[in-house]
């Protein structure tokens, strides 16, 4: 596993794409402080870039790092949550603005996958997590199911053997406002 996070890292801070498992679902990451790499994500699954991305970080540390403020909750929730959640904050900061929804906020969350974990570590940054599918089609499940286009639309492919104990469906997602209000996007 080192060789490929070795790989990976050196495609991501080149502004490149990559195609990796998390523990919920395969996605088309990169450098979510890189304007121009986010665009490229954008690109290629022909997404409209109104619709905001979620971001992967290693730990609440550095979440800390990239909202103004975390409300109190968020850290209840992180704690007590035991499935995969994807938190939307508000105050986005230091990352590409093509990241950062209109309201300002940005959807985070910390995967349960320890590929990706220390890939985000060694990277320092957030790492851009959309599905890996051209925008409207079917999330695909597993790697098997992710089409040539979208294969061949990256800089870099992450070896499909680390992809065991990936669930192979999205992430619940919460919008919390700044007095602690909770609105629930997907369950």
């Amino acid at each position: 596993m080192v060789k490929i996070i070795q790989e990976a890292l050196e495609c991501l801070k080149a502004g490149g794409l990559i195609l990796y498992p998390t523990d919920t679902v395969w996605g088309i990451g990169c450098d979510a402080t890189n304007p121009e790499a986010v665009a490229k994500v954008y690109a290629l699954k022909k997404r409209d870039d109104s619709k905001s991305l979620v971001l992967l970080a290693s730990d609440m540390d550095m979440v800390a790092k990239h909202v103004k403020v975390i409300p109190q909750i968020a850290i209840d929730l992180v704690e007590v949550n035991d499935a995969p959640m994807t938190i939307i904050y508000p105050g986005a900061q230091y990352l590409a603005p093509n990241v950062v929804a209109e309201d300002g906020t940005v959807g985070i969350r910390i995967p349960a996958n320890d590929f990706c974990i220390e890939l985000i570590r060694r990277l320092r940054r957030p790492l851009v997590s959309t599905s890996a599918n051209i925008s409207g089609e079917p999330t695909p499940g597993c790697y098997a199911q992710i089409s040539p286009e979208i294969v061949a639309g990256v800089d870099y492919v992450v070896d499909p053997s680390l992809e065991k104990g990936s669930t192979g469906k999205a992430s619940q997602i919460i919008k919390l406002g700044v007095d602690g209000e909770v609105e629930v996007i997907r369950k």
